[in-house]
């Protein structure tokens, strides 16, 4: 698990690095905002297809065999954006990166359903979100500082270290693998193009994407309600707690994408820092929040996942509506306003892995988990585009939250309060889809696990 973590961390920070020297690039190459940005858009999509297409591969082969075949590609997307002297060189690098990249968060979902058992999973998955975390935090600091001393193109060369953790994982991981099984090719096609045009769709606020994206999802659905061996077993999306887990970690994630995004945007426009110190005031709830996920782990393990979840949206409630009050106020009460809401996001993220993960079979594991990180995706980048348009707007009269101290910040103060609602909101679709029963469900099967334990020794 910490070899695991440590090649998380490399793949969340290189997801995200390259934002910060994105008017650096355009500069050097003479290109536009939007031109530059598919340094982030080609990424995110070939991260976000490849993550649910590594879990379904891992249903097929073996771990080790298709992590030795991503970080050979991620490092090889390195050497050749590192290499460039085009633009498109440099997308192409990214693309390449990508491709091999997607393998870790898809594996940092399976090791831990597949090797251990639910009474210690939470504390996996603990880790995995430390890793995510710490990934996310350090990506802002460790690009200032490349670019500080030398080129952006080194950042490409942190992308090179992973290939360390090869052995150990050649090591460590044994030959598990599903049963063997056709691939759906056809289908996998065409809920990559579907995702694809759909993530285009909302980053290049494209109606025509949104609609090819459309009509390529219909297919899909069609596609696997006839295949023999299809790519996602429709049966799946018939496990009711399963669909309800994935709708409900969709709208968390927009809870976790919407802090960090909206942040350096009222640290900049309303308090005047610079993108160095923007980055020193959301490193200390960053890395709290790595410290405590294997914390937030154990809570799971001991107390269940309701009780984190709760834990978590209350954590990020709180932060939300303090930030809606006082948003524009110091950089240091800002400071401390972010640990509740990164300490939030960290817990619900291990609260629903564990819950999802509770809902599959052993043969849907892969597949399932990987389709989880692909709504992760997709909801990531529906939020920043709406909150990127909403944004444009500068300033506005009218304000949700009355009790807003800064006249000012009206605007950033209305979206935290609705981030707030939103956070209520999924506390009830939690409670009705799962909590209803699943509170005494779930401490009647940890009962019966310490009892078959107890017997067993």
């Amino acid at each position: 698990m910490p070899i695991l973590a440590f090649t998380l961390v490399f793949s969340i920070m290189n997801a995200s690095m390259f934002n910060v020297v994105m008017p650096v690039i355009s500069k050097e190459f003479g290109i536009t905002p939007s031109q530059v940005s598919w340094l982030l858009t080609g990424y995110m999509i070939v991260y976000a297809v490849g993550s649910v297409t590594y879990g379904k591969l891992a249903d097929k082969y073996r771990l080790k065999d298709l992590l030795t075949f991503g970080l050979i590609f991620f490092a090889l997307g390195s050497i050749v954006g590192l290499l460039a002297s085009e633009y498109w060189m440099i997308v192409l690098g990214r693309i390449l990166q990508a491709s091999g990249a997607a393998v870790i968060p898809a594996t940092a979902m399976i090791v831990p359903v597949r090797y251990f058992s639910p009474e210690k999973r939470g504390r996996a998955l603990g880790t995995v979100a430390a890793g995510l975390a710490l990934g996310t935090a350090l990506a802002p600091i460790v690009a200032g500082l490349v670019t500080s001393f030398a080129s952006w193109r080194f950042l490409f060369l942190l992308s090179i270290i992973p290939l360390l953790a090869l052995p150990f994982f050649r090591k460590y991981l044994d030959n598990q693998r599903g049963k063997a099984q056709k691939i759906d090719f056809l289908g996998g096609i065409l809920l990559g193009g579907a995702v694809a045009l759909l993530l285009l769709g909302i980053s290049q606020a494209n109606l025509w994407f949104a609609i090819g994206g459309i009509v390529l999802l219909i297919l899909f659905i069609i596609r696997i309600r006839t295949a023999a061996e299809p790519f996602i077993q429709p049966k799946l999306f018939q496990n009711k707690k399963y669909s309800f887990g994935l709708f409900i970690t969709f709208l968390a994630t927009m809870l976790s994408f919407g802090m960090p995004f909206v942040t350096p945007q009222f640290l900049s426009n309303l308090n005047q820092l610079s993108p160095a110190v923007i980055g020193l005031v959301m490193f200390p709830a960053a890395i709290i929040s790595a410290l405590m996920g294997r914390r937030g782990g154990r809570l799971a393990d001991e107390k269940g996942n309701s009780f984190l979840v709760y834990t978590a949206i209350s954590l990020s409630f709180t932060c939300f509506v303090l930030l809606s009050i006082f948003v524009g106020a110091s950089p240091y009460l800002i400071l401390f306003l972010l640990m509740f809401g990164n300490m939030g996001q960290t817990f619900m993220q291990i609260a629903m892995s564990n819950t999802i993960s509770r809902t599959l079979t052993k043969e849907q594991i892969g597949v399932g988990m990987g389709l989880m990180s692909l709504l992760n995706f997709i909801s990531g980048a529906m939020t920043t585009s709406v909150m990127g348009r909403l944004l444009d707007a500068k300033e506005t009269s009218f304000h949700l939250n009355p009790f807003a101290i800064h006249k000012g910040a009206f605007l950033y103060s209305n979206i935290f309060f609705a981030l707030a609602i939103l956070a209520a909101v999924i506390v009830g679709i939690y409670y009705f889809s799962f909590s209803t029963t699943g509170g005494k469900t779930e401490l009647k099967t940890k009962l019966k696990e310490r009892e078959s334990t107890s017997t067993t020794a």
